[in-house]
């Protein structure tokens, strides 16, 4: 049988117990609605991505989170390319941050900026070897974006920001 005192000193310590169980869950919800995973890539592994045999539409966009017009055209591919998710569009975005910036100021800056696309960083620092693996004509400047549609055997790459516009008749083309 449990006495009076030792019974209020188990009620106030499973009081407790139940406020830290309530922060560390709302932590780890919070955590994992809008913390996204960014996965480190050799450009093998993208290349890789967007050579699959099927009849996907990938946009991969190289970035980083120095270039103004890289942060500007962002928002509209992201909302373009979901206006086209049905007919298979793809779009990834490609980090070219330097190594301090992965992962924890990589991850507050796409917090900060709403990013809803994956978003990978490249874990490269010879553009020499990897931008000819991406397009040979590729001098390194970004924004830079890759359109490939495997099924139709189109590959197109631009090195400079898109308008809306551009952009939207650039998918059109790949699909």
């Amino acid at each position: 049988m449990i006495t009076g005192n030792v019974h209020i000193c188990l009620l106030r310590i499973f009081r407790q117990m139940k406020r830290y169980l309530l922060l560390f869950s709302l932590y780890f919800i919070s955590t994992g609605l809008f913390g996204q995973t960014i996965p480190k890539w050799k450009i093998d592994d993208v290349v890789k991505y967007y050579s699959k045999n099927n009849d996907t539409t990938y946009v991969i966009n190289f970035w980083s989170t120095f270039c103004k017009p890289c942060i500007e055209e962002i928002p509209y591919l992201q909302s373009i390319s979901k206006k086209y998710a049905a007919k298979k569009v793809k779009l990834m975005l490609v980090s070219l941050d330097i190594a301090s910036f992965y992962p924890q100021k990589l991850k507050a800056f796409i917090k900060k900026y709403k990013f809803t696309a994956p978003v990978i960083w490249l874990n490269e620092t010879n553009a020499d070897f990897f931008c000819p693996a991406i397009d040979e004509k590729w001098s390194g400047a970004i924004p830079a974006t890759i359109i490939v549609n495997n099924k139709k055997g189109y590959k197109q790459f631009y090195e400079e920001q898109f308008t809306p516009q551009q952009f939207e008749e650039a998918l059109k083309t790949a699909l």
